[in-house]
């Protein structure tokens, strides 16, 4: 359980723009009114509850919880590091096998399968890494690999691997430069 809260300290802590062990429980509880957060909030609380076989449905349940309340579908199968900002949540869908850790995901951004895959076959979904920023409207389908520090442009459709460090923009998405080590 502790790792539970340590990764929630983490998602607070990003976007209070603080350090994880200055947020204490007061802070969580405070910060569970607040919509940037709320939906982090619920998806791991899905994780952690779907891991369990005999509280699967109750996983699943709150993953539609959010999808109502906040436009945000995200399977509770993805592993998904400390640190996750979703500063604006509508129309999202988080369909990957796994985000690193400070991803930050815009307002509707589409991670899954190519085609229709509803028994989330791990080959057919992207992996993302740590230190990603997926801008507002991207679409990242397929089994494929975002670096550490990608960014992907807004409304970008990426079908290939981006690089450690590279920015990916355009339908389809090319990799139009790579940062210096940021």
């Amino acid at each position: 359980m502790s790792v539970f809260f340590h990764t929630l300290r983490c998602d607070a802590a990003r976007l209070s723009q603080r350090k994880p062990d200055e947020i204490g429980v007061i802070h969580l509880l405070m910060k569970l009114v607040n919509p940037r957060f709320l939906p982090v909030f619920l998806i791991r609380l899905a994780a952690a509850v779907w891991r369990h076989t005999l509280f699967k449905p109750f996983g699943l349940l709150l993953t539609w919880l959010n999808l109502l309340l906040f436009g945000v579908e995200c399977t509770p199968r993805c592993q998904i590091g400390p640190g996750l900002m979703l500063p604006h949540t509508s129309g999202t869908v988080i369909g990957a096998v796994s985000i690193g850790t400070n991803a930050t995901i815009f307002q509707g951004v589409t991670l899954g399968a190519r085609e229709a895959d509803l028994g989330f076959t791990a080959e057919t979904r992207p992996e993302v890494g740590d230190n990603v920023i997926i801008g507002a409207g991207a679409k990242v389908l397929g089994g494929i690999k975002l670096g550490n520090g990608s960014q992907i442009g807004a409304n970008a459709v990426v079908i290939e691997n981006v690089p450690e460090n590279g920015v990916a923009v355009g339908i389809p998405a090319k990799v139009v430069k790579v940062l210096d080590n940021v």
